[in-house]
């Protein structure tokens, strides 16, 4: 950053959008537009001249797409990236697409009242970018393989998995799900995503995990080897339907500024299944989880909290930490075989490391690339 200033670059082939844009991201005196750009190709000389902080990146412009784009850019200069995405069935798709490329988070861009929607979302904004400027982005490789099938074994009909996440967390949750085997306990999803996102996040999902993934219904049983993401929209407790877990959705008013919350789930399954359930809070912005791990712990249940080193966005994990709300603290690779591993009735040793005391300050290393590689073709 340029002194006390976050340094914006905004790309987008709509005049309106990059006008509105560098009104909001002008409007608060910790950031900064220094350039727009109509499309990558002339944003990637503006990223040579002013090396931003932050870009935020259209997904449909024109001479070469925003994920052509992103994907290149983020292989040869990673650097802190928000999408702006229509909420359509076809945006949802291509935020995914951007975010497992390594875009940070993305921008509802407002299909109605262009203008007036964007002006209601100047605090929000400016809050991801206030994240993204903080954010460790990650350098994509090429071929990056799928992870490994971790072995089914004897796991508890009684155990039950909640998880929370919200900034990085589609990548990081396809990575805990991903090599679960099909007997994995049920596991209930908190991620901070808005309505309409969540059902194509299932829906990616489910196409690559050998459990079964789906949004959440009200009043369906919770099952192993399911995985059930709550609706962006509505807010997925835990409940009891004779002997039987059920998922319930509501929608009561924001928690923590989120719905879904992160708390609201983990205190309903602290309630409820007790020393039974296995918490795990991985990557976020923010402190939502953080309490509902905790009351989880409290009643003798596993909770594990993402480390800071593979977090994309440490601070949901951090606030859980300094709580003394994680029993142990993992590094994202390992979290599917933990999870696994305190299901069966019998749990075997782990690269995690318990915690003890509050955690450690995070440090956020801006990335030093270098300004003048080329992103052509």
């Amino acid at each position: 950053m340029s002194g006390n200033r976050i340094r914006v670059l905004c790309v987008d082939d709509s005049a309106l959008i990059r006008d509105l844009l560098s009104q909001i991201i002008n409007s608060h005196p910790d950031m900064e537009v220094v350039a727009v750009a109509p499309d990558p190709l002339v944003a990637r000389d503006l990223i040579k001249r002013h090396n931003p902080d932050v870009l935020t990146l259209d997904v449909e412009m024109p001479r070469m797409g925003g994920l052509d784009f992103l994907e290149r850019l983020m292989r040869l200069r990673p650097m802190p990236v928000l999408m702006l995405s229509s909420l359509t069935s076809a945006g949802s798709d291509v935020t995914l697409k951007a975010l497992e490329l390594g875009a940070l988070d993305f921008i509802e861009k407002p299909t109605l009242g262009v203008r007036d929607g964007m002006f209601e979302y100047s605090a929000l904004i400016a809050a991801k970018i206030r994240m993204a400027a903080r954010a460790q982005p990650r350098r994509i490789e090429p071929a990056k393989q799928a992870p490994g099938a971790l072995a089914a074994l004897a796991v508890s009909s009684e155990k039950l998995v909640v998880l929370g996440a919200s900034t990085g967390g589609t990548e990081a949750i396809r990575e805990v799900l991903q090599p679960l085997p099909a007997n994995a306990p049920g596991i209930l999803i908190a991620q901070h995503m808005p309505g309409g996102f969540t059902r194509s996040f299932a829906q990616r999902l489910d196409g690559l995990c050998r459990i079964r993934v789906k949004e959440g219904e009200h009043g369906e049983r919770v099952l192993p080897g399911h995985a059930y993401i709550a609706p962006g929209d509505a807010h997925m407790t835990l409940g009891r339907s004779g002997t039987h877990y059920v998922v319930q959705l509501d929608d009561g008013p924001p928690v923590n500024r989120h719905r879904p919350s992160v708390d609201v789930l983990f205190e309903s399954a602290a309630r409820l299944s007790r020393d039974n359930t296995i918490g795990v809070l991985l990557t976020g912005m923010g402190k939502d989880g953080a309490r509902g791990l905790l009351a989880l712990r409290e009643t003798g249940a596993s909770t594990l909290a993402q480390d800071q080193q593979t977090s994309l966005v440490f601070g949901m994990p951090r606030e859980a930490i300094a709580l003394g709300a994680a029993s142990e603290v993992v590094a994202l690779g390992d979290v599917a075989e933990r999870l696994l591993a305190l299901a069966t009735r019998t749990t075997r040793g782990t690269r995690a490391h318990a915690v003890t005391g509050p955690a450690d300050r995070p440090t956020h290393n801006r990335n030093q690339g270098n300004p003048h590689d080329d992103f052509t073709a």
